[in-house]
C-alpha cells in the first residue's frame, strides 16, 4: 500500500511530496498539445510583428510603437507564462520553490504591463481623433517611447513591492513539495483588481466613448461636407486613416476587455483562481488574448500582412529592405 501512495506522489522518495495531479493520461496528452500549440503560434505570430514594427522603417510610428510593446508583452505571455501554467495545472513543479515565486512575479509584471499598453493605446487614439491638429506636436515618438518605458518600470516595481515577501520566502504558501501556489489577503487582492484593472479599465472605456463620440461626428461631417475647404484637403486623408485605426485598434480594447474581465471578476469573487482547476478555462482565455491580437492585426492591417510576406520570404535580409514600402 506504502508503494501505491509513493507511486501517486511527485517525489515518491519524500514524505512531504505533492499528490500527482488526477488527470487520466489520455486528457494530459490531449491538453499539452492545445496549449502547446497555442502557446507556439503566440510566439511566432507576435514576434512576425516585433521584427515587422522593428525592421520597416516605414512602421516607425507612434502608434505601432505602442504596438510593439503590447507584442513583446502578448510574446512573453506565450514564451513564459503559457508554458509555465500548463506545467502548474497538469504537472508536478520540478522547478523549485523559488523559479515558482519567479514566474508568478514575471506574470504579474508581463499582466500589468499589457494592461498599462492598452491605456496608452486608448490616449494615443484620443489625442489623434480629439485633437488631430495638435497631435504631432503633443505625442512625440520620444515621449511614447518614454511612456513605454515607464509602463515596463512601474509595473516591475509595483509588483516587486505586492510580491516582495513571496521572493524572499518563496515556500510560504506550499504545503508539500512539487506545488506552486500563492495565496493573498483578500483586502489586498482587492486594492490590487483596482489598481491594476478597474482603475486602467475605467479610463480605457471613457476614452473610448468619447474618441467614438467624435469619430462619429467628424465622418457625418465628412459626408454631408459641412469641414471646411482649407481644411479639408489637408486632414481629410488623415482624418480617415486615423478613424479607421481608432476602429482596429478599438475592436483590440473589446477582444482584451472580453479575455481580462472574467479573470478579474473571479479574483474579486474571492476565489483561490490561480490554484483551482473550476477557473482553469478563464485563466487560459485570459492567456490567450496574446494570440488573438497578432490576428486582429493581420485581419485589418494590410501592412502587417505585407510585412510578414516580406520576413517569411527572407526578403528583408535584402540590402536597403528596411526602406520598402508596405504601407
Amino acid at each position: 500500500m506504502e508503494v501505491e501512495d509513493g507511486a501517486e506522489l511527485c517525489f515518491p522518495q519524500l514524505n512531504t511530496s505533492c499528490k500527482k495531479p488526477t488527470f487520466s493520461r489520455s486528457d494530459v496528452v490531449l491538453l499539452h498539445i492545445v496549449l502547446s500549440s497555442v502557446s507556439v503560434l503566440t510566439v511566432a505570430l507576435n514576434l512576425l510583428i516585433i521584427i515587422s514594427i522593428s525592421h520597416f522603417r516605414q512602421l516607425h510610428t507612434n502608434t505601432n510603437t505602442l504596438l510593439l510593446s503590447l507584442a513583446v508583452s502578448d510574446f512573453l505571455v506565450g514564451l513564459l507564462v503559457m508554458p509555465g501554467e500548463t506545467l502548474r495545472q497538469t504537472a508536478c513543479w520540478f522547478l523549485g520553490d523559488l523559479t515558482c515565486s519567479l514566474y508568478i512575479y514575471v506574470s504579474a509584471i508581463i499582466t500589468s504591463a499589457s494592461v498599462g499598453n492598452m491605456v496608452l493605446i486608448s490616449a494615443d487614439r484620443y489625442v489623434a481623433i480629439c485633437d488631430p491638429l495638435h497631435y504631432p506636436t503633443r505625442v512625440t515618438l520620444r515621449r511614447v517611447k518614454l511612456c513605454v518605458c515607464l509602463c515596463w518600470l512601474i509595473s516591475v516595481f509595483y509588483n516587486c513591492i505586492f510580491f516582495k515577501d513571496d521572493l524572499t520566502e518563496p515556500d510560504r504558501y506550499n504545503s508539500c513539495y512539487g506545488q506552486c501556489v500563492f495565496d493573498i489577503d483578500y483586502i489586498v487582492e482587492v486594492v490590487d483588481v483596482v489598481v491594476t484593472f478597474i482603475a486602467p479599465v475605467t479610463v480605457i472605456v471613457v476614452l473610448y466613448m468619447r474618441v467614438f463620440v467624435v469619430a462619429v461626428s467628424q465622418a457625418r461631417a465628412m459626408r454631408s461636407h459641412i469641414t471646411a475647404v482649407t481644411l479639408q484637403r489637408s486632414v481629410t486623408h488623415t482624418t480617415k486613416s486615423e478613424l479607421k485605426a481608432a476602429r482596429t485598434l478599438g475592436v483590440l480594447v473589446a477582444v482584451f476587455l472580453t479575455c481580462f474581465c472574467p479573470y478579474y471578476c473571479l479574483s474579486l469573487a474571492g476565489d483561490n483562481f490561480l490554484g483551482g482547476t473550476s477557473a482553469a478555462y478563464v485563466v487560459h482565455l485570459f492567456f490567450f488574448n496574446a494570440c488573438l491580437n497578432p490576428l486582429i492585426y493581420a485581419l485589418f492591417y494590410p501592412w502587417y500582412r505585407k510585412a510578414v510576406k516580406l520576413i517569411v520570404t527572407l526578403q528583408i535580409l535584402q540590402p536597403g529592405s528596411r526602406e520598402t514600402n508596405v504601407l
